[in-house]
């Protein structure tokens, strides 16, 4: 309950006071203010004034740099990237996650769309399917693993036309589930409940 009203509570919020910064990451103000004069933890004074602010991003870089969970700076539910060149697909996510307030979707319907987007939006989660117009499953994959700002992104590859080879090249490259079209949407969204801990 605590952190569903916490995650509202710092949506929004580009800049924070030692204590705020404290509430975020569950430790004292002490430790805060410690960190941040050891130069640990980003951030600037108040002109004139003793006191210490911290940008969000800066924020974000220590919670992640000492393993303390950022969820509670995270609006919304898990970030999801639906990858698919079939509009009526991604209208049928958009759809049904829409009206489900653990997921935060976006869509791309090509690979180089889904590149930027996964830049951008960071997802918890990436449903792909295996055949874009323009880079296959694999190398998307593989793009993903090796970069290290999305080791914890979770990836499922979805297609109607993938033999028991390619799954296991797939899962080589790094997916973490394959599910074979057509699929049926709720089924789906257990398993991406699952794979995100939502």
């Amino acid at each position: 309950m605590e952190t569903n009203t916490a995650s509202g509570k710092w949506a929004g919020k580009k800049v924070f006071t030692t204590g705020e910064a404290a509430e975020v990451c569950k430790v004292s103000q002490q430790t805060i203010i410690r960190c941040f004069d050891a130069g640990r933890l980003g951030g600037f004074r108040v002109p004139g004034s003793k006191f210490r602010r911290i940008p969000r991003a800066d924020l974000i870089r220590f919670m992640r740099d000492n393993d303390i969970p950022s969820e509670n700076l995270e609006a919304g539910g898990k970030r999801v990237l639906i990858v698919d060149d079939d509009p009526g697909i991604l209208e049928l996510f958009q759809d049904v996650l829409g009206k489900d307030n653990r997921f935060e979707v976006r869509v791309a319907s090509n690979g180089y769309d889904a590149g930027l987007q996964t830049e951008a939006f960071k997802p918890h989660l990436i449903v792909l399917d295996f055949m874009l117009p323009d880079i296959n499953g694999n190398l998307v994959c593989e793009r993903i693993r090796s970069n290290p700002d999305l080791v914890g992104t979770k990836i499922i590859i979805v297609s109607g036309v993938v033999n028991q080879s390619d799954i296991d090249k797939l899962r080589g490259a790094g997916a973490d589930e394959f599910v074979k079209k057509p699929f049926n949407v709720h089924q789906l969204i257990e398993r991406m409940t699952a794979l995100t801990g939502t």
